[in-house]
């Protein structure tokens, strides 16, 4: 769940909450640019790869197998997951312990694949993620992550691909990785790919869905092409 005060709610309230879905292949830049744009916008910011990362740093912590489908889905109702929906104080907590830098390691992000193919995994996290959508106290909400908007959000108001060369993605991920090489980071955005792919289509825009190709803009104009199809379709 997310940061907030629960009798402060979109529904509550009667406001309506603008819906921004962001999807996108590893790479692409999602969370930074989602990111951005909602701090600018003055949305709330929720990365949902996050979750998975947080439950996987949870399996790993109770030394379960990541393949065992059944002992994951067990682990599920004691997974105190909490999240900052604030761009600009995100933090992830699992219980009483703060994750938001242990949800990068190595051990973790091996497994995540794993844990986000199980179906179960999928659903509850999915019904998280649109608890923390309903609630927000803003007046919009930019969510990202892999089936974003097949999935999680299919009716959201804004629905947007974002999309860049393998090249300029290796080359963006391995500017961000110091110390390892291109040919490294191309085959770790490969696996990944291969991975992710089985569980869902984020390489093509769904019907209704804004491709944005940031491969021939820099981060700046890659947040205001985002915003301005926010824009477009919300005329805001």
């Amino acid at each position: 769940m997310s940061d907030r005060n629960p009798n402060d709610t979109a529904t509550g309230s009667g406001i309506r909450t603008i819906v921004v879905a962001v999807d996108g292949p590893a790479g692409s830049g999602k969370s930074s640019v989602s990111k951005a744009t909602a701090r600018r916008l003055g949305f709330a910011y929720l990365d949902t790869g996050a979750a998975y990362r947080a439950l996987s740093w949870f399996v790993v912590q109770r030394k379960l197998d990541p393949t065992d489908s059944a002992a994951v889905v067990d682990a599920l109702p004691d997974f105190d997951f909490r999240i900052g929906t604030d761009p600009d104080g995100y933090h992830v907590s699992v219980g009483s312990h703060d994750v938001t830098d242990a949800i990068r390691e190595p051990d973790v992000t091996a497994v995540v694949s794993a844990i986000a193919r199980v179906a179960e995994v999928r659903t509850h996290l999915t019904g998280l993620f649109r608890d923390i959508m309903r609630h927000t106290d803003r007046p919009g909400i930019v969510v990202e992550g892999r089936d974003i908007t097949t999935v999680v959000a299919p009716d959201a108001d804004v629905r947007i691909l974002l999309t860049a060369s393998e090249e300029a993605r290796i080359a963006r991920r391995s500017a961000e990785l110091v110390g390892q090489s291109a040919a490294h980071v191309g085959e770790q955005l490969h696996r990944r790919d291969r991975a992710d792919s089985r569980v869902v289509d984020f390489m093509n825009a769904a019907d209704g869905v804004t491709t944005v190709d940031s491969t021939e803009l820099d981060f700046d104009q890659t947040v205001d092409a985002v915003i301005a199809v926010v824009q477009k379709e919300t005329h805001a």
